[in-house]
């Protein structure tokens, strides 16, 4: 059966979802505070984890970070539990690599929704990194082992999310993709889900292309529609 591990020090909040979550046929173990949450996640190795950000002591973002270094713990799913809707607050969050976010307060069916499609993406969906395979389109290199985008000789690592965006662009390079098919692909989500979590990750993911592309822009949004990969880039207008 599937366990998932939930972590946060409100107990009526956590009670409730380990209520709701075993009512959809899920084995749910549960802690109060950040320490016990990381300890429970090395000694259960649950499939995945609902992880709050405001904790006493050790909070969400540090545990997160734990779990993500740690090699036994460092593939499970992490959905983020917070009051902050802030772009920088969730920024930071996907910069560590959790998998998604929910805003308090949340209805039970959409966490459900999220648990679902996160597992089946976590089940189903092929991982490009687990393919070692090197991909190379243009100026840009695809780095699986190291999670990283080389371009032009200089590379920035990217989390597991950005890497597998970057994967399904320079696939269909050339082509708007539209945000759904992100979503869908990437996160299992319905098409017509908020289209926020593409949005910030293609924004963080801009960020760190940055870095390293001088002045060019590799990512061009077609507005209404989706994003569109330039394979040798386009310069950006002073």
């Amino acid at each position: 059966m599937i366990k998932i591990l939930v972590i946060d020090d409100d107990l009526a909040i956590n009670e409730l979802i380990k209520i709701n979550l075993e009512l959809a046929y899920y084995t749910v173990i549960s802690a109060t505070d950040g320490t016990k949450g990381f300890a429970l996640a090395k000694q259960e190795l649950p499939d995945l984890i609902i992880l709050d950000v405001m904790m006493p002591e050790v909070d969400g973002y540090t545990v997160a970070k734990r779990i993500r270094e740690n090699k036994e713990t460092k593939d499970i799913p992490i959905i983020m539990l917070t009051a902050l809707n802030m772009l920088q607050d969730k920024l930071k969050g996907y910069d560590i690599g959790i998998d998604d976010y929910l805003v308090k307060p949340f209805e039970m069916e959409e966490l459900k929704a999220r648990v679902k499609a996160l597992l089946k993406r976590n089940e189903t969906i092929p991982k490009s990194s687990a393919t070692k395979e090197i991909l190379t389109v243009g100026d840009i290199t695809l780095l699986p082992e190291s999670y990283s985008i080389e371009i032009n000789g200089k590379s920035v690592k990217v989390t597991p999310s950005e890497f597998e965006i970057m994967n399904l662009l320079m696939q269909n390079y050339g082509s708007m993709v539209p945000g759904s098919k992100i979503l869908t692909d990437i996160w299992g989500y319905s098409p017509d889900d908020n289209l926020e979590t593409v949005r910030v990750h293609i924004k963080h993911l801009r960020e760190k292309l940055d870095k390293i592309s001088g002045n060019k822009k590799y990512i061009e949004t077609i507005y209404g529609g989706g994003y569109k990969l330039i394979p040798e880039g386009v310069e950006k207008k002073k």
